[in-house]
């Protein structure tokens, strides 16, 4: 799959639709089959992950020459979730781990890694769970780094990173052991020194490939460190790394729409007493949308006042998703209560949207700090 992947300069050349489009089909015909399986943990789609990498949709929020437009990208993980929540899940990590690459200003690593992430080639995740939250007062870091010639000896664990497996890289951030900050880099999952340890089973979303992982005294060289100090660097992506997951909600919100749409016919008569319709998410999907693409046009904006509306628009789309998925359920009735309806798979599949970092919670305190 990888020598069908699209170059980088290749996937810029691409206009954006047409990445979005071929998404969304390779969604219907390749993933649709696979969306229980996801849910319950039977399926980890690495192949899938690739043939949306080959067709650009891991490589269109790659920054050229400055600026960086990540529309593309929401729009082809939207394209994803309107099939599979835990896939657009994985998207997000996937796009997230290009981003870190893309933007960190160790050129040897951009040139190691660069088309690798974004093509699909090497697969991987986003480990800033725990991080995001220590820069907001919510936790400590868990992981510890002593400076050594040609690198740092990294210890500690973290509970949950996605998107893994044994040859996957992830990003993540410790604390200097001499107090002299905090460093990011990408954890290389193949190190011996780096264990995977599958979780307790998730209320959905099992095939995510979510693992704790244990550091122990791993060495990770200079060519792996993505920013040192990690601050500025975390600054600067951070815009992004929220705004990418507007995708999963999108797409969430949209499936829950065509569900209400889908049970129209047989129950609309009674369903028209419920006080939230189908024409009222189509209403607020499109708020959200085009709130989200006027934002993606400049994740590099450092004005507070771009950061507060992406903190607000990630908050909007969380409650959005549960809303969405909550209709569903209700107009669906005893229907949607079987586990052979996808409408009780969105309504989990919503509720993550709503508590994977920044949560819900973390959100409303960030927007009470900013």
């Amino acid at each position: 799959m990888g020598s069908l992947a699209l170059s980088r300069a290749e996937v810029l050349d691409q206009p954006a639709p047409s990445i979005a489009g071929e998404v969304a089909r390779i969604a219907r015909e390749q993933l649709a089959p696979l969306a229980v399986g996801i849910d319950d943990g039977s399926v980890y789609p690495a192949e899938v992950l690739r043939a949306f990498g080959a067709v650009g949709a891991w490589g269109s929020h790659v920054p050229y020459e400055g600026p960086a437009d990540l529309r593309c990208a929401i729009e082809s993980m939207a394209a994803i979730g309107e099939v599979c929540g835990a896939t657009a899940f994985m998207a997000w990590c996937q796009n997230t781990l290009v981003w870190y690459a893309a933007n960190s200003t160790n050129l040897k690593l951009a040139r190691r890694f660069g088309d690798a992430f974004s093509t699909g080639r090497v697969l991987g995740g986003t480990g800033l769970s725990n991080p995001m939250k220590s820069f907001f007062g919510i936790e400590k870091l868990k992981l510890k780094g002593k400076k050594v010639e040609g690198g740092y000896i990294v210890r500690g664990a973290l509970p949950w990173v996605s998107n893994l497996g044994p040859d996957h890289f992830f990003g993540t951030i410790f604390e200097r052991e001499d107090d002299q900050g905090t460093v990011m880099f990408l954890a290389d999952c193949s190190d011996p020194a780096i264990t995977l340890t599958p979780c307790k089973p998730f209320l959905a979303m099992d095939g995510t490939g979510t693992y704790g992982v244990q550091f122990r005294d791993v060495f990770v060289p200079d060519e792996l460190i993505l920013a040192d100090p990690a601050g500025p660097f975390v600054k600067k992506i951070r815009a992004g790394f929220i705004l990418l997951q507007a995708g999963m909600a999108l797409g969430v919100i949209r499936d829950c729409i065509n569900i209400m749409d889908e049970v129209d016919n047989p129950l609309g008569h009674i369903n028209r007493y419920l006080p939230q319709q189908p024409v009222h998410f189509r209403e607020l999907a499109a708020e959200l949308e085009a709130e989200t693409m006027a934002l993606a046009r400049d994740p590099y904006n450092e004005e507070e006042t771009y950061w507060r509306k992406v903190i607000a628009l990630r908050l909007r789309a969380g409650e959005a998703s549960v809303a969405a998925a909550h209709a569903a359920m209700l107009h669906c009735g005893a229907r949607g209560y079987l586990k052979s309806h996808r409408a009780q798979r969105r309504l989990r599949e919503a509720y993550f949207v709503a508590i994977v970092t920044p949560a819900t919670k973390q959100l409303r305190k960030m927007l009470a700090d900013a």
